[in-house]
């Protein structure tokens, strides 16, 4: 589950796997912050432009939130471990209707059979590449709404499906970690609609439903499936670390609206999956320094990972 040990001493592998309480906490406070401040944009200079700014920038933020609670399934958000589970749970997966316990242990098997027929992410990626029409659909009813809706209704009726049966709860595990989903919903929906409530509070009585349930929707959906499509789409299905998974380069605005806190260093990730999100460029340097750059699947940008999908 490290293939990275065969390109980078222990030594090397452990000072890029350092973790940092200070580090961790301010991912957190970044990723939240951004978040208010895009509502405060709004709210300071309120037209539609800061309006569809904060839309966006709020659900490129709950996958924020979505990527450090994947740091914590590793271990890595925080050097200490029950601030690690703490914030991985309530500060990042709950209120985004996420679950880190079921998230995990999901997660470290796709780890363990990344792109082989026992990998639980093969659902996602087996599908590409496909047609230009189907990803069009696709992304439409993300921005729409659509799949937002559908998931979400989906997890009410599994969680009423699940109510009181433990062995059914554990055999809907997997499904709802997917996609960052907690596969009993009652836990997660009080911290998701108390985020919506705050917002409300501090401003009109419409925040909530604008800048959290409208951004979770729509683009925070849009973002997920560009994310899950660069990682393991129209890569590979093979047991080669360098082969069966991307990394796509990202600039300023692709990190800021597609790709934050390093979600774009995935090939790197699965290299040495417990070094935290923020060392993984350290990690590519490294790994390029090894000498096996040119042999690392990596594109240029989002586009053109779209386009090996069939965008």
């Amino acid at each position: 589950m490290t293939p990275g040990k065969a390109y980078l001493d222990a030594d090397a592998i452990h000072r890029l796997a350092g973790r940092s309480d200070a580090m961790g906490a301010w991912l957190v406070v970044h990723c939240w912050g951004v978040i208010l401040g895009a509502v405060a944009l709004f709210a300071l200079w309120p037209n539609p432009l800061t309006f569809l700014l904060a839309v966006v920038l709020i659900g490129s933020r709950q996958l924020g939130l979505a990527i450090l609670m994947h740091d914590a399934a590793h271990n890595a958000l925080f050097n200490n471990r029950r601030i690690n589970e703490f914030a991985g749970e309530w500060l990042c997966g709950r209120p985004i209707l996420a679950e880190l316990s079921s998230y995990r242990h999901y997660h470290l098997t796709h780890h363990r059979y990344t792109q082989t027929e026992k990998d639980p992410d093969l659902v996602l990626s087996a599908k590409f590449p496909t047609s230009h029409a189907s990803l069009r659909r696709k992304f439409i009813r993300d921005l729409t709404g659509q799949t937002g809706v559908r998931q979400v209704v989906g997890q009410i009726v599994m969680s009423f499906r699940l109510a009181g049966d433990d062995d059914a709860i554990a055999a809907a595990t997997e499904d709802a970690a997917l996609a960052f989903k907690a596969r009993d919903l009652w836990k997660s929906l009080l911290v998701f609609l108390g985020v919506a409530l705050l917002m409300s509070i501090l401003g009109q009585w419409w925040y909530g439903l604008a800048f959290w349930l409208l951004p979770y929707l729509t683009w925070f959906q849009l973002v997920l499936r560009i994310r899950n499509i660069a990682e393991h789409g129209a890569t590979e299905q093979s047991e080669d670390p360098l082969r069966n998974v991307r990394t796509t380069r990202a600039g300023p605005i692709a990190r800021a609206l597609l790709a934050p806190y390093w979600v774009n260093y995935h090939l790197e990730h699965h290299m040495v999956m417990h070094v935290p999100c923020w060392r993984l460029p350290d990690l590519h340097r490294a790994l390029c320094d090894a000498g096996i750059g040119d042999r690392m699947r990596i594109s240029p940008n989002y586009g053109r990972a779209l386009a090996e999908a069939g965008w």
